[in-house]
């Protein structure tokens, strides 16, 4: 082996070396237009993998059991169930996002009794199954607004999970 061969000292990479990026689906930088929130059913993908890799450890086992194999023992069976529980829990809370945040801000306004200046939505989850719900922050259209809210919105079926309205504390008086 040649002095050329061997490998030498490694130079640490710098910052612009490092290449990190969201998936295309998810980055909104420079995006132009109505913007498509990722729909919660995609974790149904996984929960079908979850299954299909829950069955290969059946019929491994299955296939191997009479043979007293050193590798493959009941641990494959308790590999599948769990496998199949966590799939369960995967497809069941891969909810199909039916309301959009400009749906979600349509029900809000009429919640909240107020017309709407400034709001902001925001995706989360709730509950043990993630239920996708939509947090919507409104302010009143009044300059300096008036009044704000916070109401909770269903992702699936547009219902109003919570809500609540004050008088705007913050003072804008030095704006």
């Amino acid at each position: 082996m040649s002095d050329a061969d061997e490998p030498g000292p490694t130079k640490p990479l710098s910052d612009d070396d490092i290449r990190d990026a969201l998936p295309e689906d998810l980055d909104a930088a420079g995006y132009v237009g109505p913007y498509l929130f990722p729909n919660n059913n995609r974790r149904r993908i996984p929960a079908v993998l979850y299954w299909v890799v829950a069955g290969l450890c059946v019929a491994v086992w299955f296939v191997t059991r009479g043979s007293n194999p050193v590798l493959v023992n009941a641990g494959y069976l308790w590999a599948a169930l769990g496998l199949t529980l966590v799939g369960v829990y995967s497809f069941v809370s891969g909810w199909s996002l039916d309301i959009d945040e400009r749906d979600a801000l349509v029900v809000a306004v009429k919640q909240v009794g107020f017309p709407v200046g400034h709001a902001s939505a925001q995706m989360g989850w709730r509950g043990v199954l993630s239920r996708p719900t939509w947090r919507l922050l409104l302010y009143s259209a009044d300059d300096p607004p008036d009044k704000r809210g916070l109401v909770l919105v269903d992702g699936v079926d547009g219902s109003v999970v919570e809500w609540f309205v004050e008088d705007n504390p913050e003072d804008w008086a030095d704006l």
